[in-house]
């Protein structure tokens, strides 16, 4: 018993410090700076969801994601992004169902989706338009994947700025939420369209730092 308390003690003195801290991000859009941000790749992800017979959802995640942002709080919809994305990087957390996105064509045909060797995925703004409040924005721009390109419009939210922990590198970060919704076929991605939904749906947990 005394073996268990000493251990609880412990636990709580190491815990409390933690739990004492304050967020060192806000949704206080005053905590934003403006200049050229890089994408942080340890915390940035694409969630993509597909509609799978009927039965269930079907998802997976982009990450690895590199790019810049060119962002003005006095002038946010003069904001420029860039950004990549490493399709052959994709994970499903089901080993074979990954293996089937990323295998090439039977006897040198076409894949049913990206084959081994895909090329990057791309997305460049070109305009943004920003509510009232400029917290939200809708960020217009062109998606190249799969050796397509087509206009793409991101639903943006401001998800919280500020500076990291000087532990952590102290650097300015700004994060934000943003939803999407694309058509595979539009990409050359039809395969067992419409069992597997061709419609797309975007989740995209957005991570900068300056």
């Amino acid at each position: 018993m005394r073996i268990v308390l000493a251990t609880l003690l412990a636990a709580t003195a190491i815990a409390t410090p933690l739990v004492a801290q304050q967020m060192p991000g806000s949704k206080d859009k005053a905590a934003i700076t403006g200049g050229s941000y890089t994408v942080d790749a340890n915390h940035t992800l694409v969630k993509w969801e597909v509609n799978h017979f009927g039965f269930s959802p079907l998802w997976g995640l982009f990450g690895q994601v590199t790019g810049t942002m060119q962002l003005d709080p006095k002038n946010p919809a003069a904001s420029k992004v860039d950004v990549t994305i490493p399709v052959s990087k994709m994970v499903t957390g089901v080993p074979g169902f990954t293996a089937h996105l990323l295998r090439d064509g039977k006897d040198g045909g076409k894949p049913d989706f990206f084959g081994s060797a895909p090329a990057d995925a791309k997305f460049v703004s070109t305009h943004v338009v920003v509510d009232a409040d400029g917290d939200e924005a809708k960020v217009h721009g062109n998606l190249t994947l799969n050796g397509v390109t087509k206009p793409v419009t991101l639903d943006v939210d401001f998800y919280g700025a500020g500076k990291a922990p000087a532990q952590m590198g102290g650097k300015e970060n700004v994060g934000f939420e943003a939803e999407a919704t694309i058509k595979r076929s539009d990409f050359g991605l039809g395969y067992a369209v419409p069992l597997v939904s061709d419609e797309v749906e975007l989740t995209i947990a957005a991570a900068f730092q300056k």
